[in-house]
């Protein structure tokens, strides 16, 4: 498998991902390691410093995807299969069914640019 196929792969189970670490049958491992990614992703601090070039972004690169997949090993095989049906789902040509879940993120964003203009 080449990278671009894992990163499509990784995409697409990003929402399996999300969908079992919510379930009680997942075990805590898989939950533990879950949360570890999530904060690393949302966390504001990187390992390296994402303006240094190219080894800024590379860590997130190899690590999240690392994480991502260490988490789905950990969840047994047959439930992860089922959420991750469950999430293509929740999919349809490519764009979420309830695109409305973008709202908070969206004016997360607003808000942010408001800020940054009311500065300047």
């Amino acid at each position: 498998m080449n990278l671009k196929e894992m990163s499509k792969r990784l995409k697409r189970d990003i929402p399996a991902v999300y969908l079992s670490l919510k379930s009680k049958e997942t075990p805590v491992a898989a939950k533990l390691v879950g949360g570890i990614a999530l904060i690393y992703a949302l966390s504001p601090i990187d390992l390296i410093p994402d303006f240094i070039p190219i080894l800024g972004y590379l860590d997130d690169m190899i690590i999240l995807p690392l994480l991502i997949g260490l988490t789905i090993r950990c969840i047994p095989r047959e439930t992860f299969q089922r959420f991750r049906m469950e999430a293509e789902e929740m999919w349809e040509n490519g764009q979420p069914k309830k695109w409305f879940y973008a709202i908070p993120v969206a004016v997360l964003w607003l808000l942010i640019i408001r800020q940054i203009l009311r500065v300047l």
